[in-house]
């Protein structure tokens, strides 16, 4: 009798990675002189990370978390979802069929580890590109930590 293959299991997204993304991303958005909010979900959507910039502004605490749940949500950044949504795309209608509400602008980015999705993080604050940015540069000082 042969057994099933068993999977290694994969190590969540701690508080400690949680704060390293949130520092990553808020020393990218510095360098670039721009004040955002940064908002770090595990698995479940559950916060493990916020921090909003005194300078902020205050909507971006908000954006920031949508960011990061459109991204765990479905999986991938929210920079390249913005089409899917318009007239016709195939996400047109899942902003409005859910609860919680979604966010396709950029700034939300999946976070995997061992090619399985872990968390998400979020950027709100910046023009959109620049929070995708912060938020790939936050993803490789966690890359770099975990090498």
């Amino acid at each position: 009798m042969s057994r099933p293959a068993t999977r290694a299991a994969v190590s969540p997204l701690t508080t400690e990675d949680a704060e390293l993304l949130v520092t990553a991303a808020r020393t990218a958005a510095e360098v670039a002189g721009v004040a955002v909010s940064v908002t770090v979900l595990d698995a479940g959507g559950h916060p493990l990370a916020f921090r909003r910039d005194d300078r902020a502004v205050l909507i971006s605490g908000e954006t920031s978390t949508r960011k990061a749940y459109t991204a765990l949500q479905l999986n991938a950044p929210t920079a390249g979802l913005a089409e899917a949504v318009l007239p016709g795309g195939p996400f047109h209608t899942l902003p409005t069929a859910l609860d919680r509400p979604l966010l396709f602008i950029a700034g939300g980015l999946p976070v995997r580890r061992d090619g399985h999705l872990i968390g998400a993080v979020g950027i709100g604050g910046g023009a959109p590109e620049q929070d995708h940015g912060f938020g790939e540069a936050a993803l490789d000082a966690l890359d770099r930590a975990l090498a």
